[in-house]
């Protein structure tokens, strides 16, 4: 007697092999997916395949998803040139959405951003546990087709990661002041105490924990950033704004010998430091919100940018189309102290949703 034929394995494609996507390529290949791989760098490629993070190099039409991982200024062109070799869903790991959205016009595609990285650099560094535990941004639109956030999202929480959806221009504003800024402000202190160790030889042998901790950073690759800085450069601006005005508020308490604002300042950050969140630990808590909605493109993207916006994370989907008429039913599992804050936001964007305990 035969047996049965192994199902086909899922396929994908990376475009751009480098730390992030050789990572992606690790992940999903030890899920069982077949990975294509291709670099403008043909070293980086073949050594993606030689690690084990692609199973061959070159284009496939037949991906199911293609990941683009280049610099962000060829991400849109990438993009376009994905979605003409095949019918697959397109994503991309840009740091920056706004301008990338923008520029691609088309329901397969959708806005990704993994806020994971490492100190490693190139494919050498990647790591198939790198998207663990870490939040994935994605930047769903009302072109966005709905079938194409289901299928990523489940793609990207079988990698681990904790997927949030926010719109473009508001993930932008906020990578500035977690990402962007940060980045730039670790390079310029790191920049201050390297011109001062000429004259002092010992300052840098001094650098303890604390220095190291907060100038880390700056030891990434410095190649990505121009980019960075110039396709958010209104956002980055603002913040960079706000950061030496809040900087020139603290010369003034130091330099008035102001204790109790100096201490007030520092307590503020200390508490804010404490209230950072860690990393996604869902309980066993959750509550079902079903929401009635119009069977039309861009729902899904507006239901989940509002949860994102809303800061209530969701644990799992599932959308159920009607066999009758133009309304299906989306259905969120979100914790249970989070499902009444969902509920009022979906309240006031006219939504009539039902919470509902599981089981």
């Amino acid at each position: 007697m035969t047996s049965p034929a192994s199902p086909a394995p899922r396929r994908a494609a990376v475009v751009g092999t480098g730390l992030i996507g050789g990572s992606i390529g690790l992940a999903l290949r030890r899920l069982g997916w077949h990975v294509t791989g291709h670099d403008q760098d043909e070293r980086s490629a073949s050594l993606a395949r030689q690690m084990g993070a692609v199973d061959e190099v070159g284009i496939d039409p037949a991906a199911e998803i293609t990941f683009i991982a280049t610099p962000v200024r060829a991400v849109a062109a990438a993009a376009r040139d994905a979605l003409g070799h095949g019918p697959g869903i397109v994503t991309d790991v840009g740091s920056v959405k706004g301008s990338i959205v923008e520029a691609i016009d088309d329901p397969r595609f959708l806005g990704g951003h993994p806020m994971a990285g490492s100190e490693q650099e190139g494919v050498e560094g990647a790591d198939a546990d790198l998207f663990a535990g870490a939040v994935w941004v994605l930047t769903p639109t009302a072109a966005t087709d709905d079938a194409t956030y289901a299928t990523l999202r489940g793609v990207l929480t079988e990698l681990g990661a904790d997927v949030v959806a926010l719109a473009p221009e508001h993930h932008d504003a906020l990578v500035a002041v977690v990402s962007h800024v940060p980045h730039l402000t670790a390079a310029t202190l790191m920049g201050l105490a390297d011109d001062r160790s000429t004259e002092h030889r010992a300052l840098l042998r001094l650098a303890a924990g604390g220095f190291r901790d907060m100038t880390r950073i700056a030891s990434g690759h410095p190649g990505i950033w121009p980019d960075i800085c110039a396709e958010n450069r209104s956002a980055i601006l603002d913040v960079l704004d706000g950061l030496v005005q809040s900087l020139q508020d603290v010369r003034s308490v130091v330099a008035d010998g102001d204790r109790a604002g100096l201490l007030a300042v520092l307590e503020q950050a200390r508490a804010a430091r404490a209230n950072l969140p860690s990393r996604l630990a869902v309980s066993g808590d959750l509550r079902e919100v079903r929401i009635p909605v119009p069977d039309r493109p861009g729902v899904l993207a507006e239901v989940t940018t509002l949860a994102g916006t809303l800061d209530v994370n969701i644990a799992d989907l599932e959308i159920a189309h009607s066999s009758e008429g133009e309304r299906g039913v989306l259905i969120l599992l979100v914790e249970e102290g989070e499902a009444e804050r969902l509920r009022a936001g979906l309240v006031g964007h006219g939504f009539r949703p039902a919470v509902l305990p599981l089981g």
